[in-house]
């Protein structure tokens, strides 16, 4: 999920009544919820090595203890700053050992919620290192954010005006709004796997162009939780093809789109077995390998995953995302290898 997303759920947890234990409670599930993508930090070696670690041991159930003590030192040197500045202390004394227990499941809180996308996580690291993804909620779903935001400022909204007209403050504010907005954020999901389930299952039963279905998966869009993109693979292809989940249609404009498994070939091979193929095709749900012929017997083999494409950015030749790309040398050695945007000229060797 999105950073934004991460820290407004933090926020709510602690408001929704964990905050009335201990102090700093709401500090310490804002830091904790977003804690885990520290492992942003592995982009300074490059985006192969980003690739390679993102979301990695800082995303599994051995690394949140870990995450969780990282979050209590800085929530601990805050307050230390505060009482240094002389900043009026919290309403209630920090219990250290329920802050951790809170940062902890703060940790565990982003770990699931990055598991309903179809990015996935690792959670089983350094031990397994298998990826695993729901596929049911788009990386930033408006309608979680929605009810997040809501449910943290309209109660200081209600407070202005029973303020205004002299009812008493209360020490801790917001508790019903966080609960709301909670309580929607989980609908949101339910509602998404339910319609989710109905896709994959619509996938599943038809056949196309006589071929049975090897696997069939449905990733979610941003607006509408009845919208997916589906992927098909067969024998010999992966067919790309719209679906509907409220109505159970499947591609009812006959938009779909068939890319074919392409044959393998040394300079495939070559590109497999070189770093960011095999840290790729690792991730890679859907991946789909290409060679583009380059001046002076050189080849450009590109990496891309049908897991973050459509039919219309196919149709509309618009560039996918979270592509790979890697550069051979006429005798099939690496000369370069890159992620994003594929650069105006092919890079030469250095």
């Amino acid at each position: 999920m999105d950073p934004v997303t991460h820290m407004l759920t933090g926020a709510c947890l602690g408001r929704a009544g964990l905050n009335r234990a201990t102090g700093l409670a709401t500090l310490t599930l804002v830091v904790a919820v977003e804690a885990p993508d520290v492992d942003s930090v592995s982009l300074l070696g490059g985006p192969v090595y980003m690739l390679q670690h993102h979301r990695g041991i800082t995303h599994s159930f051995v690394g949140a203890p870990f995450v969780a003590a990282l979050v209590v030192a800085i929530v601990y040197g805050v307050s230390r700053f505060m009482s240094w500045r002389g900043m009026k202390p919290p309403k209630v004394p920090p219990n250290w050992k329920l802050l951790y227990i809170y940062a902890l499941l703060g940790a565990l809180v982003h770990l699931f919620q990055d598991f309903t996308n179809n990015y996935g996580v690792r959670p089983f690291a350094p031990f397994n290192p298998k990826w695993y993804s729901w596929d049911i909620v788009f990386i930033v779903d408006p309608f979680m954010l929605a009810a997040l935001l809501l449910g943290l400022m309209l109660p200081g909204l209600f407070a202005l005006v029973t303020e205004e007209i002299g009812s008493r403050k209360p020490q801790f504010r917001g508790r019903a709004g966080a609960i709301v907005a909670l309580v929607c954020v989980a609908a949101v999901i339910f509602v998404r796997d339910f319609e989710h389930r109905r896709a994959v299952n619509a996938l599943n039963s038809r056949t196309y162009h006589n071929q049975e279905p090897l696997r069939a998966s449905a990733f979610p869009q941003l607006w509408s939780p009845f919208a997916w993109n589906g992927v098909v693979e067969t024998q010999d292809y992966f067919h790309m093809l719209p679906v509907d989940s409220g109505s159970g249609e499947i591609d009812p404009l006959n938009k779909g789109i068939i890319r074919f498994k392409p044959e393998e070939t040394p300079v495939t091979l070559a590109a497999k077995r070189s770093r960011l193929g095999r840290v790729y095709l690792d991730w890679a749900g859907y991946p789909l390998v290409s060679v583009e012929p380059l001046e002076g017997g050189r080849h450009q083999v590109a990496f891309e995953d049908l897991r973050f494409e459509t039919v219309d950015s196919v149709s509309q030749h618009r560039h996918p995302p979270l592509m790979g790309y890697v550069v051979l040398d006429p005798q099939l050695h690496v000369e370069d290898m890159f992620t994003g945007r594929l650069p105006q000229a092919a890079p030469e060797r250095k």
